[in-house]
Protein backbone atom coordinates (compact mmCIF):
# COMPACT_ATOMS: atom_id res chain seq x y z
CA UNK A 1 0.00 0.00 0.00
CA UNK A 2 2.82 2.70 0.91
CA UNK A 3 4.23 1.79 -2.69
CA UNK A 4 1.13 2.67 -4.38
CA UNK A 5 0.22 5.54 -2.46
CA UNK A 6 4.32 6.86 -3.33
CA UNK A 7 3.53 5.74 -7.35
CA UNK A 8 0.03 8.00 -7.15
CA UNK A 9 1.57 10.44 -5.67
CA UNK A 10 3.91 10.77 -7.99
CA UNK A 11 1.30 10.54 -10.77
CA UNK A 12 -0.75 13.10 -9.53
CA UNK A 13 2.17 15.54 -9.37
CA UNK A 14 3.36 14.55 -12.73
CA UNK A 15 -0.07 15.68 -14.11
CA UNK A 16 0.12 18.62 -12.52
CA UNK A 17 -3.53 18.64 -10.73
CA UNK A 18 -2.25 20.77 -7.96
CA UNK A 19 -1.77 23.92 -9.90
CA UNK A 20 -5.06 24.19 -11.28
CA UNK A 21 -6.09 27.66 -10.46
CA UNK A 22 -7.15 27.85 -6.93
CA UNK A 23 -7.12 24.19 -6.24
CA UNK A 24 -5.61 25.03 -2.64
CA UNK A 25 -8.74 26.63 -2.00
CA UNK A 26 -11.16 24.44 -3.20
CA UNK A 27 -8.94 21.27 -2.01
CA UNK A 28 -9.33 22.68 1.69
CA UNK A 29 -12.98 23.60 1.63
CA UNK A 30 -13.25 19.95 0.32
CA UNK A 31 -11.78 18.93 3.66
CA UNK A 32 -13.83 20.75 5.93
CA UNK A 33 -17.24 20.63 4.50
CA UNK A 34 -16.43 16.24 4.87
CA UNK A 35 -14.87 16.61 8.19
CA UNK A 36 -17.89 18.46 9.53
CA UNK A 37 -20.22 15.77 7.53
CA UNK A 38 -18.44 12.93 9.50
CA UNK A 39 -20.03 14.90 12.95
CA UNK A 40 -23.69 15.04 11.02
CA UNK A 41 -23.59 18.17 9.15
CA UNK A 42 -25.58 18.27 5.88
CA UNK A 43 -23.69 21.47 4.52
CA UNK A 44 -21.98 20.73 0.70
CA UNK A 45 -19.18 21.59 -1.05
CA UNK A 46 -21.00 24.26 -3.06
CA UNK A 47 -22.71 25.12 0.03
CA UNK A 48 -19.75 25.82 1.43
CA UNK A 49 -18.10 27.55 -0.99
CA UNK A 50 -20.82 30.20 -1.34
CA UNK A 51 -20.79 30.77 2.92
CA UNK A 52 -16.77 31.24 2.29
CA UNK A 53 -16.42 33.16 -0.28
CA UNK A 54 -19.40 35.25 -0.45
CA UNK A 55 -21.04 34.91 2.93
CA UNK A 56 -23.95 33.00 1.82
CA UNK A 57 -25.96 30.98 4.08
CA UNK A 58 -28.89 28.09 3.14
CA UNK A 59 -31.97 28.30 4.43
CA UNK A 60 -31.91 24.64 3.71
CA UNK A 61 -29.34 24.19 6.71
CA UNK A 62 -29.32 24.99 10.12
CA UNK A 63 -27.24 27.72 11.82
CA UNK A 64 -25.63 25.24 13.87
CA UNK A 65 -24.41 23.67 10.62
CA UNK A 66 -23.18 26.05 9.03
CA UNK A 67 -21.37 27.61 11.92
CA UNK A 68 -19.70 24.33 12.02
CA UNK A 69 -18.40 24.78 9.09
CA UNK A 70 -16.95 28.71 9.45
CA UNK A 71 -15.42 27.60 12.89
CA UNK A 72 -13.80 24.77 11.46
CA UNK A 73 -12.39 27.07 8.04
CA UNK A 74 -11.35 29.78 10.51
CA UNK A 75 -9.66 26.52 12.73
CA UNK A 76 -7.72 25.64 9.30
CA UNK A 77 -6.14 29.48 8.30
CA UNK A 78 -5.25 29.77 12.09
CA UNK A 79 -3.58 26.24 12.17
CA UNK A 80 -1.60 26.51 9.12
CA UNK A 81 -0.18 29.68 9.75
CA UNK A 82 0.90 28.50 13.21
CA UNK A 83 1.83 24.88 11.98
CA UNK A 84 4.48 26.62 9.36
CA UNK A 85 6.48 28.16 12.40
CA UNK A 86 7.51 24.60 13.70
CA UNK A 87 6.04 25.39 17.36
CA UNK A 88 6.29 23.23 20.03
CA UNK A 89 2.69 21.59 20.05
CA UNK A 90 1.71 21.55 23.79
CA UNK A 91 -1.20 21.07 25.55
CA UNK A 92 -2.32 24.53 25.30
CA UNK A 93 -1.89 24.89 21.99
CA UNK A 94 -3.73 22.01 21.04
CA UNK A 95 -6.81 23.53 23.45
CA UNK A 96 -6.54 26.74 21.38
CA UNK A 97 -7.23 24.76 18.21
CA UNK A 98 -9.85 23.01 19.88
CA UNK A 99 -11.21 26.56 20.95
CA UNK A 100 -10.87 27.42 16.88
CA UNK A 101 -13.02 24.44 16.04
CA UNK A 102 -15.62 24.59 18.91
CA UNK A 103 -15.94 28.56 18.88
CA UNK A 104 -19.37 29.26 17.92
CA UNK A 105 -20.90 25.70 18.62
CA UNK A 106 -19.58 24.91 22.29
CA UNK A 107 -21.42 24.16 25.18
CA UNK A 108 -21.10 24.86 28.72
CA UNK A 109 -20.97 21.83 31.24
CA UNK A 110 -22.11 21.96 34.66
CA UNK A 111 -20.73 18.93 36.21
CA UNK A 112 -19.25 16.92 39.58
CA UNK A 113 -16.10 17.57 38.78
CA UNK A 114 -16.09 20.93 37.93
CA UNK A 115 -17.74 23.93 35.44
CA UNK A 116 -16.08 23.41 31.66
CA UNK A 117 -16.52 25.19 28.30
CA UNK A 118 -16.23 23.45 25.28
CA UNK A 119 -16.37 26.65 23.15
CA UNK A 120 -13.10 27.79 25.07
CA UNK A 121 -11.50 24.46 23.97
CA UNK A 122 -11.53 23.34 27.63
CA UNK A 123 -10.60 20.14 28.96
CA UNK A 124 -13.53 18.27 29.53
CA UNK A 125 -14.53 17.55 33.06
CA UNK A 126 -16.63 14.56 32.77
CA UNK A 127 -16.09 10.94 31.50
CA UNK A 128 -17.74 10.16 28.09
CA UNK A 129 -18.45 7.29 26.00
CA UNK A 130 -18.34 6.56 22.11
CA UNK A 131 -22.33 6.29 21.73
CA UNK A 132 -24.75 4.50 23.83
CA UNK A 133 -23.55 1.21 25.28
CA UNK A 134 -19.87 2.21 23.36
CA UNK A 135 -16.27 2.03 24.95
CA UNK A 136 -15.47 4.10 27.73
CA UNK A 137 -13.04 6.74 26.90
CA UNK A 138 -10.13 7.11 29.59
CA UNK A 139 -10.98 8.93 32.83
CA UNK A 140 -11.06 12.77 32.81
CA UNK A 141 -8.75 12.60 35.66
CA UNK A 142 -6.24 10.94 33.77
CA UNK A 143 -6.55 13.48 30.31
CA UNK A 144 -4.19 16.19 31.45
CA UNK A 145 -1.01 14.16 32.05
CA UNK A 146 -1.95 11.71 29.32
CA UNK A 147 -1.88 14.94 26.58
CA UNK A 148 0.98 15.89 28.17
CA UNK A 149 2.83 12.78 27.32
CA UNK A 150 1.65 12.71 23.76
CA UNK A 151 3.05 16.73 23.01
CA UNK A 152 6.42 15.50 24.64
CA UNK A 153 6.41 12.49 22.04
CA UNK A 154 4.73 13.83 19.51
CA UNK A 155 7.46 16.73 19.17
CA UNK A 156 9.82 14.24 19.45
CA UNK A 157 9.00 12.71 16.78
CA UNK A 158 8.39 15.23 14.46
CA UNK A 159 12.19 16.57 15.43
CA UNK A 160 13.65 12.91 14.45
CA UNK A 161 11.06 13.01 11.25
CA UNK A 162 13.49 12.56 7.46
CA UNK A 163 10.93 15.43 6.07
CA UNK A 164 11.85 14.14 2.78
CA UNK A 165 9.93 10.34 3.57
CA UNK A 166 6.36 11.26 2.60
CA UNK A 167 5.49 7.75 4.01
CA UNK A 168 6.75 8.61 7.30
CA UNK A 169 5.21 12.34 7.15
CA UNK A 170 1.99 10.38 6.49
CA UNK A 171 2.44 7.88 8.97
CA UNK A 172 3.62 10.02 11.94
CA UNK A 173 0.39 12.65 10.75
CA UNK A 174 -1.74 9.34 11.09
CA UNK A 175 -0.58 8.08 14.58
CA UNK A 176 -0.67 12.02 16.13
CA UNK A 177 -4.50 11.36 15.08
CA UNK A 178 -5.00 8.50 16.72
CA UNK A 179 -3.55 8.94 19.98
CA UNK A 180 -5.67 12.37 20.60
CA UNK A 181 -8.86 11.03 19.57
CA UNK A 182 -8.55 8.20 21.39
CA UNK A 183 -7.13 10.36 24.71
CA UNK A 184 -10.56 12.19 23.89
CA UNK A 185 -9.64 15.39 26.27
CA UNK A 186 -12.84 17.29 25.29
CA UNK A 187 -16.24 16.70 25.41
CA UNK A 188 -17.11 17.86 22.09
CA UNK A 189 -15.24 18.12 18.67
CA UNK A 190 -12.61 15.49 19.18
CA UNK A 191 -12.79 14.33 15.87
CA UNK A 192 -12.68 17.40 14.08
CA UNK A 193 -9.73 18.68 16.03
CA UNK A 194 -7.53 15.33 15.10
CA UNK A 195 -8.34 15.57 11.89
CA UNK A 196 -7.36 19.19 11.94
CA UNK A 197 -3.59 18.16 14.07
CA UNK A 198 -3.44 14.92 11.06
CA UNK A 199 -3.62 17.50 8.39
CA UNK A 200 -1.42 20.46 9.62
CA UNK A 201 1.36 17.75 10.45
CA UNK A 202 1.05 17.14 6.62
CA UNK A 203 0.99 20.92 5.56
CA UNK A 204 4.02 20.98 8.17
CA UNK A 205 6.05 18.88 6.20
CA UNK A 206 4.32 19.95 2.41
CA UNK A 207 2.51 16.67 2.09
CA UNK A 208 -0.57 16.76 0.32
CA UNK A 209 -3.13 16.64 3.00
CA UNK A 210 -5.38 13.79 3.32
CA UNK A 211 -9.41 13.79 3.36
CA UNK A 212 -11.66 11.36 5.66
CA UNK A 213 -14.87 11.59 3.01
CA UNK A 214 -18.44 11.21 4.75
CA UNK A 215 -18.72 8.39 2.20
CA UNK A 216 -15.67 6.83 4.44
CA UNK A 217 -17.30 7.11 7.60
CA UNK A 218 -17.79 3.26 8.62
CA UNK A 219 -14.81 2.06 7.45
CA UNK A 220 -13.14 5.22 9.07
CA UNK A 221 -14.64 4.79 12.46
CA UNK A 222 -14.40 1.07 12.47
CA UNK A 223 -10.31 1.30 12.10
CA UNK A 224 -10.54 3.81 15.35
CA UNK A 225 -12.18 1.04 17.06
CA UNK A 226 -10.13 -1.82 15.62
CA UNK A 227 -6.99 0.18 16.38
CA UNK A 228 -8.24 1.44 19.84
CA UNK A 229 -9.27 -2.34 21.06
CA UNK A 230 -5.83 -4.35 19.34
CA UNK A 231 -3.80 -1.56 20.96
CA UNK A 232 -2.29 -1.49 17.05
CA UNK A 233 -1.99 2.21 15.78
CA UNK A 234 -0.90 0.52 12.77
CA UNK A 235 -4.14 -0.46 12.07
CA UNK A 236 -5.57 2.69 11.72
CA UNK A 237 -2.76 3.90 9.97
CA UNK A 238 -2.94 1.13 7.29
CA UNK A 239 -6.74 2.35 6.47
CA UNK A 240 -5.93 6.33 6.15
CA UNK A 241 -3.23 5.55 3.56
CA UNK A 242 -5.40 3.03 1.62
CA UNK A 243 -8.17 5.83 1.76
CA UNK A 244 -5.97 8.43 0.96
CA UNK A 245 -4.32 6.37 -1.87
CA UNK A 246 -7.85 5.65 -3.19
CA UNK A 247 -8.71 9.52 -3.05
CA UNK A 248 -5.90 10.69 -4.75
CA UNK A 249 -6.27 7.62 -7.75
CA UNK A 250 -9.98 9.24 -8.01
CA UNK A 251 -8.80 12.30 -8.82
CA UNK A 252 -6.04 11.67 -11.05
CA UNK A 253 -9.40 9.65 -13.19
CA UNK A 254 -11.69 12.57 -13.20
CA UNK A 255 -9.06 15.15 -14.17
CA UNK A 256 -7.98 12.69 -17.24
CA UNK A 257 -11.46 12.92 -17.90
CA UNK A 258 -12.14 16.52 -17.62
CA UNK A 259 -8.44 17.14 -19.28
CA UNK A 260 -10.05 14.97 -22.75
CA UNK A 261 -13.19 16.74 -22.54
CA UNK A 262 -11.63 20.04 -22.45
CA UNK A 263 -8.91 19.10 -25.67
CA UNK A 264 -12.00 17.71 -27.82
CA UNK A 265 -13.57 21.19 -26.76
CA UNK A 266 -10.94 23.47 -27.75
CA UNK A 267 -10.48 21.34 -30.58
CA UNK A 268 -14.11 22.08 -31.88
CA UNK A 269 -13.93 25.91 -31.23
CA UNK A 270 -10.55 25.71 -32.87
CA UNK A 271 -11.59 24.13 -36.16
CA UNK A 272 -14.78 26.35 -36.09
CA UNK A 273 -13.13 30.00 -35.77
CA UNK A 274 -10.48 28.37 -38.99
CA UNK A 275 -13.45 27.01 -40.71
CA UNK A 276 -15.32 30.31 -40.56
CA UNK A 277 -12.66 32.90 -40.65
CA UNK A 278 -9.56 31.28 -42.27
CA UNK A 279 -6.91 32.24 -39.44
CA UNK A 280 -3.72 30.55 -38.79
CA UNK A 281 -4.37 27.21 -36.78
CA UNK A 282 -1.66 29.35 -34.31
CA UNK A 283 -3.81 32.29 -33.70
CA UNK A 284 -7.19 29.86 -33.73
CA UNK A 285 -5.50 27.78 -30.76
CA UNK A 286 -4.77 31.22 -28.94
CA UNK A 287 -8.47 32.60 -29.89
CA UNK A 288 -10.23 29.01 -28.78
CA UNK A 289 -8.17 29.35 -25.13
CA UNK A 290 -9.71 32.41 -24.75
CA UNK A 291 -13.30 31.52 -25.43
CA UNK A 292 -12.74 28.06 -23.16
CA UNK A 293 -11.53 30.06 -20.24
CA UNK A 294 -14.73 32.12 -20.23
CA UNK A 295 -17.13 29.59 -20.62
CA UNK A 296 -18.13 29.45 -17.04
CA UNK A 297 -17.83 33.49 -16.58
CA UNK A 298 -20.21 36.26 -16.27
CA UNK A 299 -17.43 38.81 -17.38
CA UNK A 300 -13.88 39.18 -18.02
CA UNK A 301 -11.31 41.99 -18.43
CA UNK A 302 -8.06 42.42 -20.38
CA UNK A 303 -6.10 42.22 -16.95
CA UNK A 304 -7.29 39.15 -16.13
CA UNK A 305 -6.64 37.59 -19.48
CA UNK A 306 -3.43 38.80 -19.37
CA UNK A 307 -2.90 37.43 -16.03
CA UNK A 308 -4.14 34.10 -16.92
CA UNK A 309 -2.64 33.63 -20.38
CA UNK A 310 0.52 36.07 -19.63
CA UNK A 311 -0.21 37.90 -23.10
CA UNK A 312 1.42 41.40 -22.89
CA UNK A 313 -1.51 44.27 -23.02
CA UNK A 314 -1.10 45.09 -26.82
CA UNK A 315 -1.37 41.15 -27.57
CA UNK A 316 -4.29 40.54 -24.98
CA UNK A 317 -5.95 43.71 -25.99
CA UNK A 318 -5.87 42.22 -30.00
CA UNK A 319 -7.12 39.23 -28.91
CA UNK A 320 -10.41 40.53 -27.12
CA UNK A 321 -11.12 42.90 -30.60
CA UNK A 322 -10.71 40.02 -32.97
CA UNK A 323 -13.25 37.87 -31.24
CA UNK A 324 -15.63 40.97 -30.30
CA UNK A 325 -15.32 41.51 -34.36
CA UNK A 326 -15.74 37.94 -35.08
CA UNK A 327 -19.09 37.99 -32.97
CA UNK A 328 -18.12 35.79 -30.01
CA UNK A 329 -17.75 38.53 -27.04
CA UNK A 330 -19.67 41.54 -26.76
CA UNK A 331 -18.15 44.41 -25.00
CA UNK A 332 -18.91 46.71 -22.92
CA UNK A 333 -18.00 50.04 -21.12
CA UNK A 334 -14.93 51.78 -22.58
CA UNK A 335 -10.89 51.43 -21.80
CA UNK A 336 -10.22 50.71 -18.15
CA UNK A 337 -13.64 50.02 -17.64
CA UNK A 338 -14.01 47.81 -20.23
CA UNK A 339 -15.43 44.27 -19.88
CA UNK A 340 -15.92 41.25 -21.96
CA UNK A 341 -19.34 38.75 -22.01
CA UNK A 342 -19.38 35.83 -24.10
CA UNK A 343 -22.23 35.30 -26.36
CA UNK A 344 -23.78 32.46 -26.93
CA UNK A 345 -25.21 32.20 -30.22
Amino acid sequence: MKHDLLNILAEYDRLGIREQIDYDKFYLYSIITHSTAIEGSTVTEIEAQLLFDEGITSNKRSLVEQMMNLDLKNAYEYGIKWIKKHPKITVDSLIALSAKVMANTGSEYHTLMGDFSAAKGELRKVNVTAGFGGTSYMSCLKVPSHLEAFCTELNKRRADIDSTNVIAVYALSFWAHFQLVTIHPWADGNGRTSRLLMNLIQWEFDALPSKVLKEDKAEYIQALVDAREKDDSNIFTDCMMRLHAQHLQADIVRYRASTSREMADKQAIKDNLIRKWSIKPSLAEKLADILYFMTDKEIATTEIIIQHFGFTDTTAKRYMRQLTEFGYLEAQGANKNRTYKLKHN
